[in-house]
């Protein structure tokens, strides 16, 4: 694979789950705020809307989820939430916090394969504690050259990073579950992309669209198993 010289892949939906645990927490929130408040308070997005907003302050992960949570079940309850339901809003974070990792079926050994042709790297976002401790709880560590925990995953990071690694764009392929995150930005930069969707998307990663010029250096996977062939396949577009 001469002319690709690095692969890179997501953690959270590409090589582990994650979005599950927070989608429940965000039911249990809901649960939460279902007893103080009647009808439809659009509690759902009401608190994506705080978490957006947020984002520029707390960035991406459980705690700035948590803060959020906070500030919505205030408001959206006009001050009267009590502090017993406030603290399970914060056991809800600790116990996200604390979930164990499961691989997702297949990474392992898809990202065996690709590591013994092609150097790998893990580029992830999030809270740098929780990230760090998720990676090491994987057991993947090892296979990646280089671990890469960001604030942003978009077109300037990429632009970055690749010049850290001294490769050109169209030498990059970028392994993922989102459009926003992992494919767009890499693509726009002249790059590859390898989708792999996840049954369960937040709601700010599918604000996202691949124009429509990109489209042939992106490849859509049902499966981990798919990587090796779709690698090669990107090897002949090359």
């Amino acid at each position: 694979m001469a002319s690709i010289k690095m692969v890179g892949f997501d953690a959270d939906d590409t090589l582990w789950r994650s979005q599950d645990w927070f989608d429940q927490a965000q039911r249990d929130f809901e649960a939460i705020i279902a007893c103080y408040v009647n009808g439809d308070v659009r509690t759902s997005e009401r608190l994506y809307a705080v978490e957006k907003a947020n984002l520029a302050v707390f960035g991406y992960g459980v705690k700035g989820m948590a803060l959020s949570m906070i500030e919505a079940a205030i408001d959206i309850t006009g001050g009267r939430i009590s502090a017993a339901d406030l603290h399970r809003i914060v056991v809800l974070a600790k116990d996200l916090l604390r979930h164990p990792v499961e691989l997702l079926p297949g990474v392992r050994d898809a990202v065996e394969a690709v590591a013994a042709d092609l150097p790998v790297v893990l580029i992830t976002k999030g809270d740098l504690f929780h990230q760090e401790a998720k990676v090491r709880d994987s057991g993947m560590s090892a296979l990646f050259r280089r671990i890469e925990i960001v604030s942003e995953k978009d077109v300037s990071t990429y632009r970055r990073l690749l010049e850290e690694f001294a490769i050109a764009p169209d030498e990059f392929v970028m392994v993922g579950n989102s459009l926003r995150s992992d494919i767009a930005p890499v693509l726009e930069l002249g790059g590859w992309g390898v989708h792999l969707p996840y049954h369960t998307t937040w709601a700010h990663e599918r604000e996202a669209e691949v124009d429509e010029g990109h489209r042939a250096r992106m490849r859509t996977l049902d499966s981990a198993a798919g990587l090796p062939a779709a690698l090669r396949s990107i090897l002949q577009a090359a």
